[in-house]
């Protein structure tokens, strides 16, 4: 294979909205690009097919011990996700951890659920607003070029109805009015000061905004990209002359033969915790000591189900419909006493069928309530920020290697009292405005899903201004290796309540368009 033996310019770890975006900016800017995907390349006419559950040897459930911390896993959609049992990880006895891996090429990227926010300044400069934490090393004004590049390309549609603490953006403009019940939960919030704007969403193409049909076909139209799919990074390799990495070290998943590339520049974007777990395994980038710690995500989990009165009894048709995001509203302009930063909801008037669990009965009365409630459930959701904090951290757990021989992650991570608080008054919100717009609550949850249920872990190779607190510099960058770069959520120098995706695209178009003008320079 030729590929094997060059060296290439620009070596991608990872396929997903990380590593195409690398890969489109460098293509497009001149530079020989090889990505490498740890999984294969998903083929849904050749590799799907419709079963029913009775043909399944599960019956549709999750097949045990494959796909444990997977919430979203079921029998039809397992050999979707990372197996565990090919690719375990530790973590704590007392600490439940759900890590959502898809090594498909494309990744997580296939999957997501499209919402599309910025970061603002509430994020970027969180310290400077609460104490708490560091500021990012960058502000809203240095990655706005970025986020409205990103948004046009994947087609994000949204209102311009955002508060400071959720810029607008280069949206397709969302004119639609609001139903009837979501325009009385908006006259419920209004006098309370709390904002309910539209939801904001990637459209993509053909129903699809991954990596595999927005980003790496402008990459493989320019003849600068080679991809090798099934090729599991076993470490980053360097050059013993520079102490420079050089490449990596990789085996194929299938034949299990033992490989290796060269290249003159690495960008990891495996995903945030697979990055961090090569560059541990590897031994690379870590002078300061905090590789691997300040492990954050979203809670999820927590919030209210109501029901709009006037829409049971399947008259729902012209009260109900539509979503909005509630944005942070919490330690704003105020303090709250209890906890710091804030949380959003995802509000949702269906359309469709309440779950059962929500009626405290069974039989033909719970029969009756479902017919009696369809079509009139209103939904709120929170989406909280945690707080990074350096005891919450991965590690290399020495004792135990996944399928190929490679060392595993041990996950030390938990919630606080924070966290807590912060959903505790989520709920008690979402109750007194649901009640307040005359709906009846129906049921609620105070408790958070386990971490990394949100599917946004973040953090652990962060960027700073100051070498001796973080791993990467403003522009992704090592500081102890120039010509490696981290472009995925592991740069995150602190989370939010918003879903990363759009930031991770934009720091990867920043971070990628620096790295090329660089290699221009001769720099690197």
């Amino acid at each position: 294979m030729t590929m094997m033996n060059e060296i290439h310019d620009v070596l991608i770890i990872g396929s997903g909205h990380s590593g195409g975006m690398a890969a489109k900016i460098l293509t497009e800017a001149g530079a020989r690009c090889l990505m490498l995907n740890a999984g294969p390349v998903a083929d849904i006419t050749r590799n799907a097919e419709r079963m029913s559950a009775s043909e399944l040897p599960y019956r549709g459930f999750r097949p045990p011990g494959h796909v444990e911390h997977i919430a979203q896993a079921n029998e039809f959609n397992a050999n979707v996700w990372v197996d565990e049992q090919e690719v375990p990880y530790t973590i704590e006895p007392d600490k439940p951890y759900s890590w959502v891996r898809v090594r498909l090429f494309g990744g997580r990227s296939l999957f997501w659920s499209r919402q599309s926010f910025r970061l603002s300044d509430y994020e970027f400069k969180c310290k400077s607003h609460d104490g708490f934490g560091e500021d990012w090393p960058i502000s809203h004004a240095d990655l706005a070029p970025y986020y409205s590049r990103v948004e046009r390309i994947f087609r994000v549609a949204g209102a311009l109805d955002g508060p400071a603490q959720m810029p607008d953006g280069a949206f397709i403009l969302d004119n639609d009015l609001w139903t009837p019940s979501m325009q009385r939960f908006i006259n419920a919030a209004t006098p309370r000061n709390i904002p309910v704007c539209k939801q904001r969403r990637a459209l993509g193409v053909n129903g699809l905004a991954s990596s595999v049909n927005l980003l790496l076909p402008d990459a493989e139209q320019t003849g600068n990209l080679n991809s090798i799919a099934n090729a599991v990074v076993r470490e980053i390799t360097v050059d013993k002359n520079t102490g420079l990495p050089n490449g990596c070290n990789f085996v194929d998943r299938i034949t299990r033969r033992e490989m290796n590339v060269k290249a003159r520049v690495v960008v990891l974007a495996a995903g945030t915790l697979e990055s961090t777990r090569l560059l541990l395994n590897s031994g690379l980038a870590n002078s300061s000591g905090v590789l691997g710690h300040y492990l954050t995500d979203q809670i999820y989990g927590a919030g209210v189900v109501a029901s709009v009165p006037e829409a049971r009894n399947r008259k729902g048709e012209k009260i109900m419909g539509g979503s909005a995001i509630v944005p942070r509203f919490r330690n704003i302009d105020t303090k709250s006493d209890n906890f710091l930063r804030g949380y959003a909801f995802n509000t949702t008037s269906m359309t469709g069928p309440l779950g059962a669990r929500n009626f405290a009965t069974y039989g033909a009365e719970l029969e009756r309530k479902l017919e009696e409630y369809y079509g009139s459930g209103f939904i709120m959701t929170i989406m909280g920020e945690v707080l990074g904090r350096y005891e919450n951290r991965v590690r290399i757990n020495k004792d135990k290697v996944d399928a190929w021989g490679i060392p595993v992650l041990h996950i030390d991570t938990k919630y606080t009292d924070n966290e807590y608080n912060m959903a505790k008054d989520a709920v008690a919100v979402g109750c007194e405005l649901c009640e307040a717009a005359g709906f009846e609550v129906l049921s609620k949850n105070e408790v958070p899903n386990p971490p990394g249920y949100s599917i946004h872990e973040i953090g652990t190779c962060r960027m700073g201004d100051d070498k001796k607190k973080s791993v990467l510099n403003k522009w992704n960058q090592s500081y102890d290796h120039k010509n490696l770069f981290v472009v995925d959520g592991a740069s995150f120098t602190s989370g939010g309540w918003q879903n990363p995706t759009m930031t991770i695209l934009s720091l990867s178009m920043r971070a990628s368009e620096y790295l090329a003008g660089e290699m221009n320079k001769g720099n690197l």
